[in-house]
């Protein structure tokens, strides 16, 4: 099944989307860093198969989506515009969240923050936030986690664009070991080449981090990233991550009380599951979507 690209405005961001299917249950697929909605191309067609109208949106601010004016790249941002995607979209009360790494935090607060628009949630690579909290401050998890310390320094926008984004392709080497990344990489390039998108990914983490860039209007959203989703929580993570270790993964079941919620560890994986391991990965889900 091809996958086709639209444009829709969401909270009033013009975002390019791919997308599988033409009706059924909306299934909204989100990305994160360095990403782009094309490592959900697995994913896509078999959700349109199990007959979901499925939609991955590049991240405001990753190119072709548009940067935003005001320059809010935080994960509240992200929230409000899935919720506002959601509605766009014509999604309803039997809709879905997907989300992969910072798409994985902007899911959860989706989905904590709107639970009337989603029926089940879907993370991955990112625990949810009180396994990620209990064991993100021990040494290893900080040794992996040096680049989000650097991205706090203007000297990141300079060394992540050198040598055709050289950096980019050793953070993958890096989290997904053995896997061979040039078609994503090809795309993630083509998404933060131009220095504005570049500085629009890394800023989440800046806002993150730092709090630098956080606004009063996203603050709900925000709050919404921390909280606990209602929904039946299908949590999927590499047990060969590079990025979050595999002992943060392993507690996600603690912090998933919703009944029908379960967590699954991928052998032979690394952070970006889906497109490593894209038929294991798209059998666990299309399972839990159907349960």
């Amino acid at each position: 099944m091809e996958l086709s690209e639209h444009r829709v405005t969401a909270n009033g961001i013009e975002h390019a989307y791919l997308a599988a299917g033409d009706d059924g249950p909306l299934a909204l697929c989100l990305h994160g860093f360095p990403d782009t909605a094309r490592t959900w191309r697995h994913l896509l067609p078999a959700l349109a198969t199990a007959g979901f109208r499925a939609v991955a949106p590049w991240t405001r601010g990753y190119a072709p989506t548009d940067l935003d004016p005001q320059g809010r790249y935080q994960n509240g941002a992200g929230v409000a515009d899935a919720v506002a995607l959601h509605e766009a979209l014509g999604g309803d009360s039997s809709a879905v969240l997907i989300g992969h790494d910072w798409g994985a935090l902007v899911a959860t607060g989706a989905a904590a923050y709107a639970p009337e628009r989603w029926s089940k949630l879907v993370t991955a690579a990112v625990p949810p936030p009180g396994a990620l909290a209990q064991a993100f401050f021990s040494y290893e998890q900080l040794r992996r986690s040096w680049y989000m310390f650097f991205f706090q320094h203007p000297l990141s926008d300079v060394t992540v664009m050198m040598d055709d984004l050289a950096f980019i392709d050793r953070l993958w080497a890096d989290w997904s070991p053995g896997y061979a990344a040039a078609e994503d990489l090809t795309h993630v390039k083509d998404a933060l080449r131009e220095p504005d998108h570049m500085s629009a990914a890394l800023a989440t983490y800046r806002s993150t981090i730092g709090g630098v860039g956080q606004v009063p209007e996203f603050q709900p959203y925000e709050e919404a990233v921390q909280q606990t989703p209602p929904q039946p929580h299908l949590y999927l993570h590499g047990a060969d991550d590079g990025c979050i270790g595999s002992e943060l993964g392993r507690k996600a079941a603690d912090f998933m009380p919703v009944e029908g919620s379960r967590s699954v560890m991928i052998e032979g994986a690394g952070h970006f599951v889906q497109v490593e391991a894209p038929d294991i990965v798209n059998g666990h889900i299309l399972e839990f979507l159907a349960s």
